[in-house]
């Protein structure tokens, strides 16, 4: 019988131990012993599929994985100890000196920093394109070209991108397709549908959704991700046992947190809109969004984040921040807790101002990432600062 989404993330788990526990325990091991010396030397040649050292895989990471799989439609994946982690093994696993990246400008300010600080140190080139622009991308393949990126909804700017319309560009040129699915969660979107080679997330937001653990994973086709966990497992960027376990059971209730988090982003959006000391709402499932009606194609519900800009520019945005009371101010997202982080000063401080206005991020922008607490205090507290 075909399971639905909620019922294979809940059921999905490792077999039982001799003991018949109800819940996976956690692998607390570094290593795991072998039966002899022929069943060692198996092991190590590959021979046999079996836990060695939890740096190449371990019991509670794999039904991470496993789980992350079914949701995105992927045949195989990799769990790392962060976000980055996950975005920068991946890319480093697939590219090679003299290799070329094509990316949306509208990326994390880390991966930015990543492609301008780091991998020309490589020479790993990279070009941007515009994300209101995909019509442009064709012209800017070249012979090195090797991977497309992309990341929607975007952080922090909440732009959304046509999954469909890289895709076709992808196969097209045979390039592969890597997308960062981090703020809608495999719950809302499935970039595999529409063509992506590689799904990555930063398991650190709604995948754990309690702001407890840091995690990142990779998912997508075996040939890929053979590549991905060789680099890997060389490396050592793996997830710990115990958040792998923290994380698998998170997965549990991910549709039923997501639908409230999309409700209650929703309704702040919508209050946002209406709000004379707001210049600018953008939130995919308004239908002012700019790119609403790719966002109903591709997405479920329009996700946990808004972006804003408070009227009044950067006093008044100060003003603002300084106001509030419930929400927290803090630079994660995808929490239980609604958490407000001004771009500019935090997540992408390290960007050049001219770099920030390339992708939209104004000093007074404002990005909120709507908790699971009753929408009438959050509302309250976001009018009550903004008055």
């Amino acid at each position: 019988m075909e399971k639905k989404f909620e019922t294979n993330a809940i059921r999905t788990q490792l077999e039982r131990t001799k003991h018949l526990e109800h819940s996976v325990p956690i692998y607390m091991t570094s290593s795991f012993v072998f039966e002899d010396a022929e069943d060692m030397r198996a092991s190590f040649a590959e021979e046999k599929e079996r836990n060695i050292y939890s740096r190449y895989s371990n019991p509670n990471s794999s039904e991470f994985i496993e789980k992350v799989c079914q949701m995105e439609g992927a045949e195989n994946g990799f769990a790392f100890a962060s976000g980055m982690a996950a975005v920068f093994s991946t890319l480093a696993a697939l590219l090679d000196s003299g290799d070329h990246v094509l990316s949306a400008r509208n990326i994390f300010g880390s991966t930015h920093s990543l492609f301008t600080n780091f991998f020309p140190k490589w020479n790993i080139d990279h070009t941007y394109f515009k994300i209101d622009d995909l019509g442009a991308i064709e012209g800017l393949i070249t012979p090195k070209t090797k991977i497309i990126y992309a990341e929607s909804p975007t952080n922090p700017g909440v732009d959304i991108l046509d999954l469909e319309a890289l895709g076709k560009i992808a196969k097209k040129h045979n390039l592969i397709l890597v997308i960062d699915n981090c703020f809608a969660s495999p719950y809302l979107q499935q970039p595999i549908k529409f063509g992506a080679d590689l799904v990555i997330h930063s398991g650190t937001k709604l995948m754990d959704g309690q702001g407890r653990v840091l995690a990142g994973i990779t998912v997508g086709s075996k040939e890929l991700i053979e590549k991905v966990y060789r680099f890997s497992r060389i490396t050592g960027p793996a997830l710990s046992p115990f958040n792998a376990w923290v994380l698998s059971k998170s997965l549990e209730t991910l549709a039923v947190r997501v639908d409230r988090h999309c409700e209650n982003a929703l309704k702040l959006a919508e209050f946002l809109e209406a709000n004379d000391k707001v210049n600018w709402v953008k939130y995919p499932f308004l239908k002012s969004h700019p790119k609403y009606e790719i966002a109903k194609k591709q997405m479920k519900a329009g996700g946990c984040v808004i972006a804003f800009e408070v009227k009044g520019g950067l006093e008044a945005g100060q003003k603002f921040f300084n106001s509030i009371k419930l929400l927290s101010l803090s630079a994660n997202l995808g929490d239980a807790r609604s958490i407000i982080t001004h771009p500019a000063s935090t997540t992408h401080s390290k960007l050049s101002v001219d770099e920030r206005a390339e992708t939209g991020i104004t000093d007074g922008m404002v990005r909120v990432s709507v908790g699971l607490e009753h929408i009438d205090d959050i509302i309250a507290d976001i009018s009550q600062a903004l008055q």
